[in-house]
């Protein structure tokens, strides 16, 4: 009678503790999901003023966007995370002098990888025009990226800013921030795009300057408020060598992104070459912009397991990072289920919100199970991406990412579509294919995953780090 007690109250204090974890990563990702909205609705709402000019404005705009994304963006964004492992364990660690160390290191860091991608940047049109595209539409895409370069740095900053206050659970003024830039951009973006006369120039100026707007915000709020006043940006002589310590997780974290990111960028490219490469690729464009819309839903959620996991670990409270996993995972399956849900329950008039066109409406409606089956798979991965950035196994991450599509997802999508003839149905289900061998990978690395081993590793991480700081100044 007495052991029935005994474990009737111990899954109850186990109960409490879901629960409790549960709301912590709650309201770390439900204000996340507006701020990374938000931030992206920047570059969303230039490009629907650039589509009020010209088509040739908008087709430049859009193949710059692409590539930009593809050569900077995903590169600073999947940088930046490592300080989701450095910050975050730093701060559960109690080694809050270290946060502004390491985010002061992050941001001369990628500062520095600016100005490769804005030499890059400059001969767009050039690299466009070798491949044989439209030389017009080829030079407007040239300008666009050029401009760009003015959006590019703030970015760096704010990225590294934005994992600073995440992994302290700041979330709030990231919030306030990120609508005000938002408010701030939309009025400025017109101005300079119809008022002056500048156009897609305008509006990629618009997105540099909107950005700053953000991070002067954050900057402010940093050096002022009380709840940074113990993990305070400081330059000291430790800065420096900790870009070192960066860059060993940063490369990692953004071969993690950047494999995951390419690979729709090749799936769209492929849709060109299929017959009637306008329906193809005009649907696989759709898919991938719904499920991009919706990823930042788990991406978000994995933000929070990020933070709850970094912090345990550098706690070193090993079941408390294992109760946050758990956590995570059940509010990433049931956000999977409700999307998926509302999704198959649209489909006869999802396609209507983006053409008029039966064809595509019809087809879209086809493809409707199969884009709930990659928003599902996505759910997974991207609540884990954050369990491994919080853990620190980015790695294995990269590993995983760089098997998933381009042993698996890009062949299975070439074989279906091509040689199968399922055409854009085949390159999607490949994606699929890819989407479910990653979430099972990091399903399995996260099953296995030692927790107290990885508290260990976190904590001498952090007191190794600060017995060199301790050599340096001496």
């Amino acid at each position: 009678m007495e052991e029935a007690l005994l474990g009737g109250s111990l899954r109850g204090r186990r109960w409490d503790v879901f629960v409790e974890e549960l709301k912590k990563v709650s309201n770390i990702a439900i204000p996340m999901v507006v701020v990374t909205v938000s931030q992206h609705l920047l570059r969303v709402v230039s490009m629907m003023m650039i589509g009020h000019l010209s088509e040739l404005s908008l087709s430049g705009a859009a193949i710059a966007t692409s590539l930009t994304n593809v050569t900077g963006f995903s590169l600073l964004f999947g940088m930046s995370s490592a300080l989701e492992t450095l910050c975050g364990q730093a701060y559960g660690a109690e080694e809050y002098r270290k946060l502004g160390i390491y985010t002061n290191g992050a941001i001369i860091s990628l500062l520095l990888v600016c100005i490769p991608i804005s030499v890059l940047w400059l001969f767009v049109d050039k690299f466009l025009i070798l491949i044989g595209q439209d030389p017009l539409i080829s030079i407007e895409a040239g300008k666009y990226s050029s401009w760009l370069i003015a959006a590019l740095f703030p970015y760096a900053i704010l990225q590294a800013l934005i994992r600073y206050l995440q992994t302290q659970s700041l979330i709030l003024p990231m919030l306030m921030s990120s609508i005000a830039a938002l408010c701030f951009h939309v009025p400025l973006c017109w101005a300079l795009v119809f008022k002056l006369n500048l156009g897609s120039g305008g509006a990629a100026i618009a997105i540099g300057l909107s950005y700053s707007f953000n991070v002067l915000l954050l900057c402010l709020y940093v050096k002022y408020s009380s709840s940074c006043e113990k993990t305070r940006l400081c330059f000291t002589k430790e800065v420096l060598p900790s870009t070192k310590e960066f860059f060993h997780l940063a490369i990692p974290s953004a071969s993690m992104v950047c494999l995951e990111w390419w690979t729709s960028e090749i799936v769209i490219l492929l849709a060109g070459l299929l017959p009637k490469p306008q329906l193809e690729t005009s649907v696989l464009s759709i898919c991938l912009l719904v499920s991009s819309l919706h990823y930042f839903i788990p991406f978000s959620i994995g933000a929070g397991a990020s933070t709850r996991i970094s912090n345990e670990l550098g706690a070193g409270n090993p079941e408390a990072a294992r109760m946050s996993v758990l956590s995570v995972t059940v509010l990433g399956m049931a956000e999977a289920i409700v999307a998926s849900i509302i999704l198959l329950c649209s489909c006869h008039v999802l396609g209507y919100a983006f053409s008029n066109e039966k064809e595509v409406v019809y087809y879209l409606r086809d493809m409707t199970p199969l884009l709930c089956l990659l928003i599902a798979t996505d759910c997974i991965q991207a609540v884990l991406s954050g369990v491994a950035r919080g853990s620190g196994w980015q790695h294995l991450g990269a590993y995983v990412n760089l098997g998933s599509y381009y042993l698996v997802g890009i062949p299975v999508a070439i074989l279906l579509g091509f040689f199968l003839h399922l055409k854009g149905k085949g390159l999607w289900i490949g994606l699929n294919a890819g989407s479910l061998v990653q979430s099972l990978l990091f399903s399995l690395i996260t099953c296995l995953t030692d927790w107290q081993k990885q508290a260990s590793i976190a904590r001498e991480r952090i007191y190794h780090s600060k017995e060199c700081a301790r050599l340096l100044a001496n």
